[in-house]
């Protein structure tokens, strides 16, 4: 969806599983696909030449969704979240988009606002339904977005609210 807005081009993948890697290579032939989070690094993405200028991505919920064991991000696939917030601090990209089930608002959402700001950055939130897109179901979805402060988020038009200012 970024690269259709014109500003954005696809630099790498991370992605564990063998079919989406699949779906990835179909599309994006020429863009690295890493399979795991936890041995990724800003060494390994600069030995393929690849710098980051934003991190777009959501980390597993089952550990967070009311359907899943509820563990919350202390959970096996969840907890993921602490090795993307490791990578976000070793890359530092100029900005961070964040997507997980609305249960997150309850199961974590403090802990992934407080991980950004522990390496500096502030971040807005909000609830969009895939409904408010055109999608024939309502499957809501919490979007952070992760911007270092006195970024160039004003640059756009935006005003900047506090960390975790968002609705729902």
């Amino acid at each position: 969806g970024l690269e259709r807005t014109g500003g954005f081009e696809t630099v790498a993948f991370c992605e564990s599983a063998a079919y989406p890697r699949q779906v990835l290579r179909k599309h994006w032939p020429d863009v690295p696909v890493y399979l795991d989070i936890r041995a990724l690094s800003v060494q390994i993405l600069a030995l393929d030449d690849v710098r980051p200028d934003v991190i777009c991505g959501g980390f597993p919920c089952q550990d967070i969704s009311l359907a899943g064991q509820r563990a919350g991000l202390t959970g096996a696939r969840s907890g993921l979240w602490f090795e993307m917030l490791r990578l976000i601090e070793e890359v530092l990209p100029q900005y961070v988009i964040i997507e997980n089930v609305v249960a997150l608002r309850s199961r974590g959402l403090d802990t992934v606002l407080g991980g950004l700001a522990s390496v500096g950055y502030d971040a807005e939130w909000h609830c969009i339904p895939a409904a408010a897109l055109g999608a024939p179901h309502r499957r809501d979805r919490v979007w952070i977005v992760g911007y270092p402060p006195g970024g160039r988020w004003r640059e756009y038009g935006h005003e900047r609210g506090p960390v975790g200012g968002g609705a729902n």
